[in-house]
């Protein structure tokens, strides 16, 4: 198989992205202490912040023991879970906070984002059982839709969550939207070979968040709390949309979750967003193809909301 081409795949305009956020967070980030990780993540973040719009209230409120904070803008019935990417090892509250901002802004639902441990302090299943625990208590005191939504190890939660509450919560769950998701793919095969050396996330740096995410233990093969791929049951999920990066390692998983999905007879559709890189919602400010992926999200996240399917069209 040929190398990709990104300097052909990957526009101007992202590479201005890509050089300036490499130039906060290091490539070779992985390498550092955790706590170092987390100090010049944290800075990166807060570099590309783009600020709340005006007229959201925001809360920091614990549900189920859980820090999470909360973004509302107007009456609504509609609650948005949504669990922050960082591999499992970095990000929180202040990390995603301008990203859930703006979805609770452009769809005006009720957004919830849920502070889970991280590793390595956390290791599996705490992520999950933290991610489950806040999601239960949501769903107590918020009666109305839920939507589920993630991205990268948030996209995991997102998904592992929603296989386990399909048969407590029956209904509730009106859809879920996974942004570029680790979901337990096949890793000798697809994008985990084709994109192994992408810009912003690659295969070396998958493995060494896997075994931070276990701590002593070995990853579990066939557990769909830590990868929902491994599931043996897919009825019951409620519609999904994946979006994806096309120079993204974990791509293939958004199609394969998209598969099992409608194997099993439900509503799925995988968008894998050509000359994009993991990560790309940050980008949304420099780049027009980062712009469009996140007008992907929040008009999912909308349909999704409001029980609409608008993808019945799509070849995807």
């Amino acid at each position: 198989m040929n190398a990709p081409d990104y300097d052909q795949l990957i526009d101007a305009e992202t590479w201005a992205y890509i050089a300036r956020l490499d130039a906060a967070y290091p490539p070779d980030a992985v390498e550092m202490t955790i706590r170092e990780q987390r100090q010049v993540y944290d800075r990166m973040c807060r570099l590309f912040d783009q600020g709340r719009p005006a007229g959201i209230v925001v809360r920091d409120i614990p549900y189920g023991a859980v820090p999470c904070r909360i973004y509302e803008k107007t009456a609504t019935d509609v609650t948005v879970v949504y669990y922050h990417g960082g591999g499992f090892v970095v990000g929180g509250l202040d990390s995603h906070d301008d990203i859930c901002a703006a979805i609770c802004d452009r769809t005006g639902y009720r957004v919830i984002s849920v502070d889970y441990g991280l590793a390595p302090e956390v290791v599996f299943p705490g992520c999950f059982n933290d991610a489950c625990a806040a999601f239960e208590a949501i769903a107590k005191v918020h009666p109305g839709p839920l939507v589920m939504a993630g991205d990268s190890a948030g996209g995991n939660l997102a998904a592992a969550v929603t296989h386990q509450a399909r048969h407590d919560l029956p209904g509730r769950i009106r859809g879920q939207l996974l942004i570029y998701p680790g979901l337990g793919g096949d890793r000798g095969q697809g994008s985990y070979v084709e994109h192994a050396n992408a810009p912003q996330l690659t295969a070396a740096d998958l493995a060494f968040y896997l075994k931070v995410r276990v701590g002593e233990g070995e990853p579990p093969t066939d557990d769909p709390r830590f990868a929902p791929l491994s599931d043996t049951d897919f009825t019951g999920l409620p519609p999904s949309v994946l979006i994806t990066a096309e120079c993204d390692p974990l791509a293939s998983d958004g199609g394969a979750y998209r598969d099992a999905i409608r194997g099993a007879g439900g509503q799925a559709v995988w968008f894998n967003e050509p000359g994009m890189v993991h990560g790309c919602l940050r980008a949304r400010a420099m780049s027009s193809r980062a712009a469009a992926f996140f007008d992907k999200v929040v008009e999912g996240i909308a349909a999704l909301g409001r029980g609409d399917w608008p993808y019945a069209d799509a070849q995807t």
